[in-house]
């Protein structure tokens, strides 16, 4: 069309050969300043900043290209005294391949990160409710907390919360990557987006919106997504310094092939016959500068850059399809440098419901004894206060007076005018209660059989005793047997006596343990084992732990369901099954070893390919078609991360 224009309205008529080369030099300068336009941009960006990025090399590359085909069309015309060999086509065709391959780059890149689109599906549309004592649907925006929902068979259930009539199974293997339904009946929680299986049941919505868990999980994984871990960092140090370093050697290139051609151009004479694209006919400027714009193409780093959140991408969101949440991507590779893990035994090893499983009265009546101990207790929210409530079985009880809570040590209340104590040998020790040899003699032979010792007082005389037991979950002892295997060392913290805590970890085969641990001064024991030269992994409850898991190394909290904290530590076990730290462990050791596989491809694909580049072997369009297909390699790798089992 612009040979038309000249020749019909200018009246100018021009060789075929310059008609030609005015196609390419206008079809290149369109393609470049077109949709290769955000390219060049990005480049005179990051060059304003000193920070020169891959698209410096790109756009260099290009626009030299395009240069060489408006010197050689104004010598033509003679407006130039200058005669150079055109590069505009290549320029064009290098453009085109950085383009594509940029398009097949974000397109993979897309399909890395399937578990967010996953997650988006799961969310209902709509929920049925009671309203009015009528059943009517309604939108799920339209949903409101303290609804009831209908959840018959084969439905998901819309939104948080908790049952409060009927019998359901529900599948919630998107949140815990288990298989088996799990039986959820009156006061059970259940989370949007799980599907009941079979029965109906009714649900009273306790979160909606943006406050539902799956829309916190889909939060968090995306935001682990976009961070960045420490080996990204060591990657973008290397691109910083790698950029103008290329540059530089683009440079000596194009100056050794004006300097010394006759060492060099053998190479091409000799690789002729049997590489097609060898040029060894051109003048020498113009082969100097075709082997410099091949390196200056063919090192573009972009497999580089895409190495590590490629591969943290497909890491974050299959760790959320196995109820694995990567809050810092971080932990990917600290879970690789650690050498300790760090246990709380209450809620973590053990299933964090004690158990009132002995109980020894030395004077006065039990059931009354039980009665007053039971009524203090039921001020309390902890767990062993909640295991008095249930063993007593009592429902009317006794007002309390001046009712004390002593973090680590008891509860102190005053019933009936008389006071009332129910704790450990500290609490004993703050009010100068004296234990009797039989309540000693008694409390011994309850710690020898692993039971934690409350002991009972009232009005400062040692009524009785209580040993209190709490379940290890089922698959503690194989998780620290395979941590082992794995070459860890294992601590376990609680704040049991120091017998009890023995009793525990000889059965599930912990290393060292700390007893008598309060809950404040857990933060400095992980800061002892510090000290130490250890790197450490805290796993615990998310609550009380909170201190703990934010002063380890990596914090790995365990939660269950809805109830998750996710603003403790980096690593978050939705089901709290302790296998889930295996788990962990195995989704970082793959996730990781992508990251190393990607990384040294792409160091692999330059370190082999610049010095092809530099005496001229290396045709520019392929160049930046194998840097292309580089970058597709990377991403196709952290995909094939999406096959391995955790």
């Amino acid at each position: 069309m612009v040979w038309m224009f000249v020749d019909m309205v200018l009246g100018i008529h021009l060789a075929p050969h310059l008609v030609m080369e005015l196609a390419m030099t206008f079809g290149a300068a369109y393609v470049i300043f077109g949709p290769g336009f955000s390219t060049i941009i990005s480049a005179a960006k990051s060059a304003r900043f000193l920070a020169p990025n891959m698209d410096v090399l790109i756009a260099l590359g290009t626009l030299a290209s395009l240069l060489t085909g408006v010197v050689t069309l104004g010598y033509e015309l003679g407006l130039f005294e200058i005669q150079f060999y055109s590069f505009a086509g290549i320029a064009a065709m290098i453009m085109a391949f950085h383009l594509t391959g940029r398009h097949i780059e974000t397109k993979a890149r897309g399909r890395t990160s399937e578990a967010i689109t996953k997650l988006l599906t799961l969310e209902a549309k709509s929920a049925r409710i009671i309203k009015n004592g009528m059943e009517e649907e309604i939108s799920i925006q339209d949903l409101r907390v303290g609804d009831v929902m209908i959840v018959r068979p084969g439905e998901k259930i819309p939104a948080d919360g908790s049952v409060v009539d009927g019998r359901g199974s529900v599948d919630e293997s998107m949140v815990t990557g288990e298989p088996m339904p799990v039986v959820k009946e009156k006061e059970n929680e259940v989370i949007g987006g799980t599907i009941n299986i079979e029965g109906s049941i009714r649900v009273k919505v306790k979160e909606t919106g943006e406050n539902t868990f799956l829309n916190r999980v889909i939060k968090l994984v995306e935001e682990a997504q976009g961070s960045k871990i420490p080996i990204q960092d060591f990657a973008d140090r290397v691109i910083a310094i790698f950029v103008p370093v290329i540059l530089l050697l683009a440079g000596l290139t194009f100056i050794a092939w004006i300097a010394i051609p006759e060492l060099l151009r053998p190479v091409l004479i000799w690789a002729e016959p049997f590489i097609p694209w060898i040029l060894s006919d051109l003048d020498t400027v113009s082969q100097a500068f075709f082997a410099a714009l091949a390196v200056l193409v063919i090192a573009c780093p972009c497999a580089l850059g895409l190495a590590t959140p490629t591969a943290l991408m497909v890491g974050t969101g299959m760790g959320a399809e196995n109820g694995i949440l990567i809050k810092k991507g971080e932990a990917i590779q600290l879970l690789q440098e650690v050498t300790t893990f760090v246990f709380d035994k209450t809620g973590t090893l053990t299933k964090g419901e004690p158990e009132v499983s002995e109980w020894i009265t030395f004077s006065g009546d039990e059931e009354e004894l039980q009665r007053m101990i039971a009524s203090v207790e039921t001020l309390s929210e902890h767990p062993v206060s909640l295991a008095f409530r249930k063993y007593s079985g009592i429902e009317k009880l006794y007002d309390v007076d001046h009712f004390e809570s002593f973090t680590g040590m008891g509860v102190k209340g005053e019933v009936n005018g008389k006071t009332v104590l129910a704790g450990n040998h500290e609490l004993l020790n703050q009010f100068s209660v004296i234990v009797p040899a039989i309540a000693m003699e008694k409390a011994e032979a309850l710690i020898k059989k692993g039971h934690t010792i409350i002991y009972l007082v009232v009005d400062g005389v040692m009524a009785g005793v209580a040993g209190v037991t709490d379940a290890i979950k089922q698959n503690t002892p194989a998780m620290i047997e395979e941590i082992h295997k794995r070459g860890y060392k294992t601590v376990m913290l609680t704040g049991d006596q120091k017998k009890a805590a023995e009793i525990i970890a000889g059965k599930i085969g912990i290393d060292e343990i700390f007893a008598g641990v309060k809950p404040d001064q857990k933060s400095a024991i992980i800061e002892q084992l510090q000290k130490r030269g250890e790197i450490v992994a805290m796993v615990g409850d998310g609550i009380n732990d909170a201190p703990a898991l934010a002063r380890a190394d990596i914090g790995i909290a365990l939660g269950t369901g809805t109830d998750v904290a996710i603003e403790s530590g980096s690593v978050i076990l939705i089901d709290g099954n302790p296998m889930g730290v295996i788990k962990a462990l195995n989704l970082s050791r793959e996730t990781f070893k992508k990251i190393r596989q990607n990384l040294f491809w792409a160091f692999f694909y330059n370190v082999v390919m610049i010095p092809v580049a530099v005496i001229g072997l290396m045709h520019p369009v392929l160049a930046e078609a194998a840097m292309a297909l580089s970058s597709v390699n990377v991403v196709a790798n952290s995909k094939r991360l999406q096959k391995k089992k955790i």
